[in-house]
């Protein structure tokens, strides 16, 4: 009898040319609402592996219900959608997709942040109503960065990739806040780690961080008002790093000049969220990894992540609690 893999949503071909070739059954969720967690429960446990998405929540209560499971991969670098302390009591490895997003993550850092700075969606929408009468000498106005300061919050490999692209590619300079100090870009950009309050007086403050109980709601009121007026601010990273009635209101009152998200809280953010109504914001819907070559990349690992752990091997890529 093959095994199956219950994949939660469509992912490239890849993946299930992949696993079909290893002789596995693939089941994979169709409908354009993604299955609820209870769903999941009921396709999971007509499974022996689950390729999952960082929105699923793979909770106490689903582990308890597919203890029987054999390998979970998750469609993801982050596993905060994982009770891995109870994957690990029932011995059921974890896989993610790691190494393979960090620059397409990097690029879509920098599209907002240019978006933002030359205030590209007002002109599109000025040139598609018709108001595009005359060249204007101060007609959207926007920020050149050469110059200017980039607050890292999160130095890792996609916040190296982000600063390696506006330092070397903008003339933008480095600043940084991370947990622990990094030699090689000290001495590449000759700097030293900085504080959080230092960082966030960056001309642009960009959010790289993972999500864990010291980054929840890191960017807050408190936070939000260190930043400089004209500042903008970047979240390519998790939705929960920030308080989003905060930043709302900061974003209102014009206290910092406008932010670029590609994570919300919760996700999708409801069309009728007030952040929507906001003439300074850009928010794209979870878009960081969505290149050809890193989803492809993705699903191969995520493919061969529930290969080997259905072989019960060690996982290409695997998370522990």
């Amino acid at each position: 009898m093959k095994d199956k893999v219950f994949i939660t949503r469509e992912i490239p071909s890849v993946a299930t040319e992949l696993l079909k070739e290893n002789n596995i059954e693939v089941d994979t969720w169709t409908d354009l609402a993604p299955p609820t967690k209870e769903e999941i429960i009921q396709e999971g446990q007509k499974a022996q592996a689950i390729i999952s998405m960082v929105s699923d929540p793979l909770d106490k209560v689903f582990f308890e219900s597919c203890s029987h499971l054999k390998v979970i991969s998750n469609f993801a670098v982050g596993v905060n959608n994982i009770d891995l302390k109870t994957a690990s009591k029932k011995n059921i490895p974890i896989g993610n997709t790691p190494d393979v997003l960090t620059d397409a993550t990097a690029d879509l850092a920098l599209c907002l942040l240019l978006a933002l700075s030359r205030n590209l969606l007002p002109s599109i929408k000025n040139a598609k109503e018709g108001d595009w009468r005359r060249w204007e000498p101060l007609g959207f106005l926007g920020t050149a960065l050469q110059k200017k300061s980039l607050g890292i919050i999160g130095m890792g490999r996609i916040g190296q990739s982000f600063a390696k692209k506006c330092h070397f590619g903008l003339g933008m300079n480095i600043v940084y806040h991370s947990r622990n100090d990094i030699p090689h870009v000290n001495e590449e950009y000759k700097i030293q780690k900085s504080s959080l309050e230092e960082t966030l007086r960056s001309d642009v403050v960009s959010i790289h961080c993972d999500l864990n109980s010291s980054t929840k709601h890191l960017m807050n009121r408190r936070t939000f008002s260190l930043m400089k007026k004209e500042a903008y601010f970047i979240n390519t990273s998790r939705g929960e790093v920030v308080d989003q009635k905060d930043l709302f209101e900061v974003l209102k009152n014009n206290k910092i000049k406008g932010a670029g998200l590609d994570v919300t809280s919760p996700e999708p953010l409801p069309p009728t969220d007030e952040l929507f109504g906001l003439e300074n914001i850009i928010i794209t819907p979870h878009i960081a990894s969505a290149t050809k070559e890193a989803r492809d990349q993705m699903a191969t690992i995520a493919a061969k992540n529930v290969i080997l752990g259905l072989r019960g091997q060690e996982l290409l890529h695997s998370v522990t609690s």
